[in-house]
């Protein structure tokens, strides 16, 4: 079995999927701070894609950076609260790793899929 990472942004002050949202994928090893992709959610509030596939999985730390305040300013609800979400995570074996993101202007939930 491979690992692998997704994610679903879902804009709750609408009730809509949160298109058009920014998301970088870092790797934290050692200090060092290493940016493996950048991608763009699609209609569905997912990614086209796996943000990191089977054939580019390693255990280790990662972190997701959400674009929140340019996705609220984009979509004409209010700013200034949050801007970058940044979700901090381990993954620790070769499996599945779902990470979704619930945003509305004034605050944020995640936690790990299925």
């Amino acid at each position: 079995m491979s690992g692998y990472l997704t994610t679903h942004v879902l804009d709750t002050a609408r009730g809509v999927p949160a298109a058009g949202m920014r998301i970088t994928l870092t790797r934290l090893t050692g200090g060092a701070r290493v940016v493996l992709t950048t991608v763009t959610t699609n209609a569905d509030g997912r990614t086209d894609a796996q943000i990191l596939p089977a054939e580019a999985f390693a255990t280790g730390e990662y972190e997701l950076e959400f674009a929140v305040g340019d996705y609220l300013a984009a979509n004409g609800l209010p700013t200034g609260f949050l801007d970058t979400v940044p979700l901090r995570f381990t993954m620790g074996a070769e499996e599945h790793y779902h990470v979704p993101l619930l945003v509305s202007p004034f605050s944020y939930s995640t936690y790990r899929g299925s």
